[in-house]
């Protein structure tokens, strides 16, 4: 709490100090050096508008006594020999005054201020500065027994505190509106980084799930053979067959609850949306970085015929990232690979093409089985080959097809996702 006042208290002298500063740029529009209008208030306005958590009455006081002591030191530099520090603090007292005011008025509308829009706000402001001008003219007059009023004085303050007013919104919209875009970015690069994590946990939930039925079988199968051990009397046989039977039943259970931590991450209840075309962007964004990773020039084509939100955005896109950086893998220097999506016979279309190296006529019959690879690394070993297997399996367990389009007129790569757009749509 004490750390917390100090902060406060170093960004009101900080403001005060600038405040100062910034007052003796000035222009003085009537004679005798009665009123002046600086870029102290100005400065002023927009460190109470970016700087709502200070307290603004105290922070006027600050302003206000550092203005008075700052300009009677100046006048004593500049005058020392005739110099009367009295004569001085009764000159500036009323510019002190102006701030203080000025902060009592912010004060009343400071919890409001990120409500209201920027013509209203500009109006309030310009009333505040108003009001605190006329308060300090007022101030000076009778201090110096001056006539208060001039000609087309209030026209004059009036327009300059309007001046002053649109000036300091635009700039705080102009700062806030940079931070925003700021602060965008950085949530869209999050958000990036969470769906790439996402898409990549759903295919790793599902080969869990998939090997969570072939242990199950497992161990029914060790157990009926440990069963058929112990009727024929082979006991030391049995014995070891039940020892591992149970160790594998302890995997299942270690399977069991790594798998219900994970699934938690995709609770339907709990996800948002995307659009078919924000996920067919987003696959585009993250293969354009891979493809400059590898080094390649790849032109990326999408081509949106469909468009609505669905819950299954993650299904949606593993699919489409494994097919995408097949293609850009499968491209030798420079090429393009293209994405479309349409609605055919109650059906959402998902194709990739792309003019990469292609698929030789004798693998294309057994590109879906796990482990046909065409890929080797720089030391002669294959790759795992799960790939393609890994797409058809999700896509065949959210009740999809998947194919590869062959034709003799064209020599681009294609493959052909197509769901149930029932299935996909949201709401429906």
């Amino acid at each position: 709490m004490r750390k917390y006042t100090n902060i406060i208290g170093m960004q009101m002298i900080l403001v005060a100090a600038a405040t100062a500063v910034a007052g003796e740029f000035k222009i003085t529009p009537f004679s005798g050096e009665v009123f002046r209008i600086g870029l102290g208030s100005s400065a002023f306005l927009l460190f109470l508008l970016l700087m709502r958590q200070l307290p603004y009455v105290y922070t006027g006081m600050v302003t206000g006594v550092t203005v008075l002591v700052f300009r009677s030191i100046i006048d004593g530099f500049v005058s020392y020999e005739t110099f009367s520090l009295f004569a001085s603090l009764q000159t500036h007292l009323s510019a002190a005054l102006y701030y203080i005011i000025f902060a009592i008025g912010m004060k009343r509308v400071q919890g409001r201020l990120p409500e209201l829009h920027p013509l209203l706000l500009t109006g309030i402001l310009s009333l505040i500065d108003f009001i605190s001008n006329e308060l300090e003219l007022l101030t000076r007059s009778i201090l110096f027994d001056l006539p208060y009023l001039y000609k087309g004085q209030w026209m004059l303050i009036g327009a300059t505190s309007v001046v002053r007013s649109i000036f300091a919104v635009g700039m705080y919209s102009s700062i806030i509106i940079s931070q925003m875009r700021v602060v965008h970015n950085e949530q869209q690069k999050r958000m990036e980084q969470m769906l790439n994590v996402g898409s990549g946990l759903y295919g790793e939930v599902f080969y869990l799930k998939k090997s969570m039925d072939t242990i199950e079988q497992i161990t029914g199968k060790s157990h009926g053979l440990y069963c058929k051990l112990s009727d024929a009397g082979e006991k030391e046989a049995s014995r070891s067959i039940l020892e591992i039977t149970q160790q594998i039943h302890e995997v299942k259970k270690d399977s069991q609850r790594i798998l219900s931590g994970l699934l938690k991450l995709f609770d339907r209840e709990t996800t948002s949306d995307m659009t078919i075309e924000e996920i067919v962007v987003f696959v585009i964004n993250t293969n354009s970085g891979y493809s400059k990773m590898l080094k390649k020039e790849v032109h990326f084509e999408k081509r949106i015929g469909t468009d609505y939100a669905t819950a299954h955005y993650i299904p949606l896109l593993t699919v489409l990232n494994n097919l995408v950086s097949n293609a850009v893998e499968a491209i030798d220097t420079k090429g393009t690979v293209r994405i479309e999506a349409y609605e055919q016979e109650g059906e959402t279309v998902l194709v990739v093409s792309d003019t990469g190296t292609g698929i030789a006529e004798q693998n294309k019959e057994v590109i879906f089985e796990p482990g046909f690879t065409t890929k080797f690394n720089e030391e002669g070993c294959a790759a795992t080959g799960i790939g393609l297997s890994h797409v058809r399996d999700i896509v065949h367990s959210s009740g999809g097809k998947l194919r590869l389009h062959t034709s003799d007129q064209s020599e681009e790569t294609t493959f052909v996702v197509a769901f149930s757009t029932n299935t996909l749509k949201l709401g429906v």
